[in-house]
């Protein structure tokens, strides 16, 4: 019964720790945006294909731009377009 009360116990914390985070990076894009909303919390927005491409969003936001360190290459960035674009039958 005690070990039973434990394992309870155990599962109730465990279950109010919170939510899982998803992942930041998406491995499809070679470039990231560190993004910081007002009243927002701070995200990274992986969509960009170049630092310049980047840096021109960026401009005048005050917003920063790092290479991506989860990127998977080329092969990934064209798996996941043939997968968004790809009809059901």
């Amino acid at each position: 019964m005690r070990g039973l009360a434990v394992a309870i116990l155990t599962i109730g914390t465990l279950s109010a720790a919170g939510p899982a985070q998803a992942q930041k990076y998406d491995p499809a894009y070679p470039v990231c945006m560190h993004v910081i909303e007002w009243g927002g919390s701070p995200h990274e927005d992986c969509s960009f294909y170049t630092m310049e491409q980047c840096r021109a969003s960026a401009s005048g936001r005050g917003l920063t731009c790092d290479p991506n360190p989860y990127y998977a290459g080329a092969a990934a960035s064209a798996a996941r377009r043939d997968k968004r674009y790809r009809q059901g039958y």
